[in-house]
C-alpha cells in the first residue's frame, strides 16, 4: 500500500511522536521509569478540588451535561465561554477583543497546525513564504506542523553568560533576517523547552518587525500570561491587531479536555473557525463548560498568580538545587529558569550527542528529551543543539530528585570515560 507525501510526512518519526509516546507509556503505568520529559503538568490537589466541585454541579443539572457533551458548538467554540474570555481580557488589560476576536480549537497543538499553514508555504501567486523562528531552541511540536517541508526558519540566539553556571538566550536582532518570504513570526513566551522569557523591549521589537513587513507575530502563552502564569519574572499581557495570541486550558491541569484558544483580528478568527469545522467540526465543548464560572468571575486569573505558580517555583527551585548538587564536577550549564516547567541543560563539549544520552538514560530508568529536537529551521550546523536536553520538573518530587541523581551519574561516567 503506498502512501501519499502528506502520509510519509507524518509518519516519519517526528520528534513529538517519540515524546507523546514515551509521555503516554510513563504516564499510563510503566512504573519503573521516571517521567523528566513531557510536558504534563502536575497534580494540584486544590485545583483538583475545584474541578470535583464543578463536576458535581454539572452532574445535577441535566441542561449542563447536555451542553458539557452532548451538542455541537459552532466551528468558533463555545459562544458563553468566549464571550466571558472577551469581556475578561476587555475588563482586566484593556485589550480592544471581543467574541468575534476569539476561537477555541482543539488544543493549542491543533491550533498551530492551521496558523502556520495559513501563513506559511505556497500561495496563490507561486510565491513561496516560511515561519520565522526568532529564537531557537523552540518548541518541538512546531517542527513537524507544515503540510510542506522547510516550513521554518530560525535564528541562533545570543547567549548571556550568567553566575552560578547559569546562561540565558536572547533574541538576536542584528542577525534576524526577516523579509519579503516571511509569512509570520512565531515565538513561545515563557520558551518550551528553555524556561525563558523574552523580555517585553523584546516583544515589542518583534512587533516592530512584524508590521514593517506587515505579518502577523504569533505569541504562544500555553505557559504564560495571562493564564496559566507559570511565569517566574516580569512579563507585560498584551495583544493588538497585529499579534495572534495563543492561550491553553492544558497547564492549568486540564492537558486531556484539549482546549486551545486564538486571540486575533476577526478575519483570521473566521479562517480558523471555517478550518475547524472542515478538520473537526467543532471544538470540544468539555473544557469550556468546565471552566466557564472560572472564566466569567476571574478566578482564572486568580488561581493562575496565587495556586499554580507558586506550585512549580517551588518545584523548580528544588529541581534546580538537585541539579546543582548532582551535577558538580561536569561542565553543565543551566538556562535560567523564567517560566514553564522545565530545565534546560547544556553539557559543554558533550562526547556523545544528546541522542545517545537519551538513550543511556532510558535504559537507566529515566526518560528527558534530547535538544536535538527542538532547533527547527536552522539551517547550520551548531554543535550547542547536540549538546543540551530538556527536563520537566512537573512531577513528583522525590522522583525528579532520583532522576536527576541518575542523570548525574550517567553523566559523570561519560566525560570519564573520555577523559
Amino acid at each position: 500500500m503506498k502512501l501519499s507525501k502528506f502520509g510519509q510526512k507524518f509518519i516519519s518519526g517526528a520528534g513529538i511522536v517519540s515524546l507523546m509516546d514515551d509521555l503516554g507509556r510513563a504516564l499510563g503505568g510503566d512504573d519503573e521509569m521516571i517521567m523528566m520529559g513531557g510536558g504534563n503538568p502536575g497534580h494540584l490537589p486544590e485545583f483538583q478540588n475545584l474541578l470535583k466541585q464543578r463536576l458535581k454541579e454539572l452532574a445535577e443539572c441535566d441542561l449542563s451535561i447536555r451542553d458539557l457533551a452532548g451538542v455541537y458548538d459552532p466551528p468558533q467554540g463555545n459562544l458563553r465561554f468566549i464571550n466571558h474570555c472577551a469581556a475578561l481580557l476587555k475588563n482586566e488589560y484593556g485589550w480592544d477583543v471581543g467574541p468575534e476576536n476569539i476561537c477555541l480549537t482543539n488544543g493549542s497543538q491543533t491550533g498551530f497546525f492551521i496558523l502556520f499553514n495559513m501563513f506559511g508555504g505556497t500561495f496563490e501567486d507561486g510565491s513561496k513564504k516560511h515561519i520565522r523562528l526568532p529564537l531557537t531552541p523552540e518548541y518541538i511540536g512546531y517542527a513537524d506542523q507544515g503540510l510542506e517541508e522547510e516550513l521554518f526558519v530560525s535564528t541562533r540566539p545570543k547567549i548571556d553568560f550568567l553566575e552560578d553556571r547559569m546562561f540565558k538566550y536572547r533574541v538576536d536582532f542584528d542577525s534576524l533576517d526577516v523579509g519579503e518570504e516571511t509569512g509570520a513570526i512565531c515565538v513561545s513566551r515563557p520558551t518550551n523547552p528553555t524556561g525563558n522569557v523574552i523580555t517585553d523591549r523584546e516583544v515589542h521589537g518583534l512587533l516592530e518587525l512584524s508590521r514593517e513587513h506587515n505579518v502577523p507575530l504569533i505569541l504562544d502563552n500555553a505557559y504564560g500570561v495571562p493564564f496559566p502564569s507559570i511565569i517566574f519574572t516580569e512579563a507585560t499581557p498584551m495583544w493588538d491587531d497585529n499579534v495572534i495570541k495563543c492561550l491553553s486550558l492544558s497547564k492549568l491541569g486540564l492537558p486531556a479536555v484539549r482546549t486551545g484558544i486564538i486571540i486575533a483580528r476577526e478575519d483570521i478568527i473566521r479562517g480558523v473557525a471555517a478550518m475547524n469545522a472542515i478538520i473537526s467540526l467543532a471544538p470540544g465543548s468539555f473544557g469550556p463548560v468546565l471552566l466557564e464560572k472560572l472564566m466569567s468571575s476571574g478566578e482564572i486569573l486568580d488561581i493562575g498568580a496565587k495556586m499554580i505558580r507558586p506550585f512549580y517555583f517551588a518545584k523548580c527551585q528544588k529541581a534546580l538545587e538537585w541539579v546543582h548538587t548532582e551535577l558538580e564536577g561536569t561542565p553543565y550549564r543551566v538556562h535560567t529558569p523564567e517560566g514553564s516547567m522545565f530545565l534546560w541543560l547544556w553539557f559543554e563539549d558533550l562526547p556523545i550527542s544528546s541522542g545517545e544520552l537519551y538513550q543511556r538514560l532510558k535504559s537507566q530508568g529515566v526518560l528527558v528529551v534530547s535538544g536535538h529536537y527542538f532547533f527547527p529551521g536552522l539551517n547550520q550546523d551548531w554543535q550547542h543543539s547536540n549538546e543540551c536536553v530538556r527536563l520537566t520538573y512537573s512531577q513528583d518530587d522525590e522522583a525528579v530528585r532520583k532522576g536527576i541523581a541518575i542523570i548525574g551519574r550517567v553523566l559523570k561516567k561519560i566525560y570519564q570515560e573520555n577523559s
